[in-house]
């Protein structure tokens, strides 16, 4: 199935995790892809890894807004246009109770998770809007549609993707552009495996069997199941979801 046949999908994140399975399937779908990551190492094995589609790579911090500006652009001018954008670059930060929880890390979390997407998203729209179409995906979490505790800069700017979600697909519906979002739960990733690193040090393996036995699925999440997910919600086959929050979790957000 093609169903990304020649469509030009920007992913930031693209060399790992969420991004990286998202760019697998986009791929194989038949898109165009401009991948956008702060690890110029990781983003060439995976610009040879895609050898059956067209794929540029672009080194980025998606918290400065002049380099955000500057990669929607030159995306645009590669490709000719934006027909999808996966929003996905975010960190987890450190783990602490809330009082403790330091005021450095908090603005560190907020400035990758939320600040980061703003950027992408007031730049990529604009390329939109002027096309009349176009479908933005945005990473949030089940972090941020209820407490996870001991993580208050993840849980406060997940939140915060899905407002900002919300709200945009509000204002851009009109013009023939979709926003949505998808919220995982557990997904075996890096950014996972470390979360449970931080809960259980060397046991984590151990710790994260029992960790998932809560939910009604029994297992963690895979990443190209969330690679499925978004490209689906970029696709045409989705022209009528808009504004919305998606969760991919195995349940666990109706069990908790």
């Amino acid at each position: 199935m093609a169903r990304l046949q020649d469509k030009v999908i920007l992913i930031t994140g693209g060399a790992s995790g969420l991004g990286h399975a998202a760019a697998q399937k986009a791929a194989a779908e038949g898109a165009k892809l401009f991948l956008v990551d702060m690890n110029k190492e990781k983003l060439e094995e995976v610009r040879q890894e895609l050898t059956n589609t067209d794929v540029e790579t672009v080194v980025a911090n998606v918290t400065n807004e002049k380099e955000v500006k500057a990669f929607v652009a030159d995306a645009v001018e590669r490709f000719g246009q934006i027909d999808g954008f996966f929003n996905n670059a975010g960190i987890e930060g450190k783990q602490n109770l809330t009082e403790d929880y330091s005021s450095e890390e908090f603005a560190k979390v907020v400035d990758v998770n939320m600040n980061g997407v703003f950027f992408g998203m007031k730049y990529v729209l604009a390329e939109m809007k002027k096309q009349g179409f176009g479908s933005i995906v945005n990473a949030a979490s089940v972090g941020g549609i209820r407490g996870v505790g001991s993580q208050s800069g993840y849980a406060a700017s997940k939140h915060g993707v899905i407002g900002l979600t919300r709200n945009s697909g509000v204002e851009y519906g009109e013009f023939g552009v979709r926003i949505n979002a998808i919220a995982p739960g557990a997904i075996m990733t890096d950014m996972v495996k470390g979360s449970l690193k931080q809960m259980a040090g060397d046991d984590w393996e151990t710790f994260g069997e029992d960790f998932v036995q809560a939910n009604p699925s029994k297992r963690f999440g895979k990443p190209e199941e969330v690679g499925s997910l978004v490209c689906y919600l970029l696709s045409d086959e989705s022209t009528f979801i808009n504004a919305s929050v998606i969760t991919i979790d195995g349940g666990q957000s109706a069990k908790y």
